[in-house]
């Protein structure tokens, strides 16, 4: 038992760690089991996707405001205090902010093309993707790739420098760069990250609207897995999830302030170095049959 708690630790640190950066969470964990096995394999594989529950909290934590079309803040200045205490949920809908829909909207839209292939595609990617040889080679590819990229927006004037100036069929684009993370290793952050700077989004803004996106899309892998397994958990399984979540919660809710504070001045070439190294030594260790 106390081995499963350490085994759960570890594992949640490497979510909460990487979730949000372009290095491929579910990579890492793939990797993490081939030292650090959950038993039994089903529940091993549950549990690397349930435990994203506890990262995507952290988003919802930090930007609820950001996403929530009938925050104080945004509706006092135009009907008053003394009015939006005295209105329902229902009625305080009616004033709803427009910006703050229209981002939701967005989001919605960037979501639908994993919604839709995620279901197609989920059965085949578990049976043959979910592999170390699979993750190395989508590290080093996409490492490369980051790096191309950045060196070649050196100095680029960016189309897109807020999450406003995005439109509708942008982040519809940005949601089908999202499906490229299917392939384990990719990294959903790297993908939509990627795609929107290729759209013409800045950095930061293509950052944070990777964090939007990740809300619906990981709670929708989250559904579609709990669904195909059932709630079939004994209770001491079920404290492990819950305790994975906690601490990916706490990790990933440092990891992302700061995060957005290295993109507001930096680029995303050191994750591309990070990627390739990370990737040959998983080729290495799957050659000298290690993993």
């Amino acid at each position: 038992m106390i081995s499963d708690i350490i085994k759960v630790i570890v594992l949640g640190l490497i979510e909460g760690l990487t979730e949000f950066l372009p290095v491929s969470s579910t990579g890492h964990l793939i990797i993490a089991d081939s030292f650090i096995k959950l038993e039994p394999k089903s529940f091993s594989n549950a549990f690397s996707v349930i435990i994203q529950l506890g990262a995507i909290l952290a988003v919802v934590y930090l930007y609820f405001y950001d996403i929530n079309p009938i925050a104080r803040g945004k509706l006092v200045p135009v009907i008053g205090e003394e009015k939006y205490e005295s209105l329902s949920f229902k009625e305080k809908f009616k004033y709803r902010d427009l910006e703050t829909m229209r981002l939701i909207a967005k989001i919605i839209i960037g979501f639908l093309p994993a919604a839709f292939f995620g279901f197609l595609l989920d059965d085949f990617i578990d049976s043959h993707l979910f592999n170390p040889i699979t993750v190395a080679i989508a590290l080093i590819v996409y490492g490369f790739i980051i790096i191309f990229m950045e060196k070649n927006n050196k100095n680029k004037e960016f189309k897109y420098k807020s999450l406003n100036d995005i439109g509708l069929k942008t982040a519809l684009l940005i949601g089908f760069f999202q499906c490229l993370a299917m392939v384990p290793g990719t990294s959903r952050s790297a993908a939509t990250i990627i795609g929107a700077m290729l759209l013409g989004c800045s950095r930061t803004s293509s950052a944070k609207f990777s964090f939007y996106l990740a809300v619906p899309t990981m709670l929708g892998a989250t559904a579609l897995k709990i669904l195909k397994i059932g709630f079939s958990f004994t209770p001491w399984q079920w404290f492990l999830i819950i305790l994975g979540g906690l601490i990916s919660y706490i990790v990933a809710l440092v990891v992302i302030k700061k995060f957005l504070g290295y993109v507001r001045e930096h680029d995303f070439i050191p994750f591309g170095y990070y990627r390739i190294v990370l990737g040959i030594v998983v080729l290495c260790l799957g050659f000298f049959n290690i993993i």
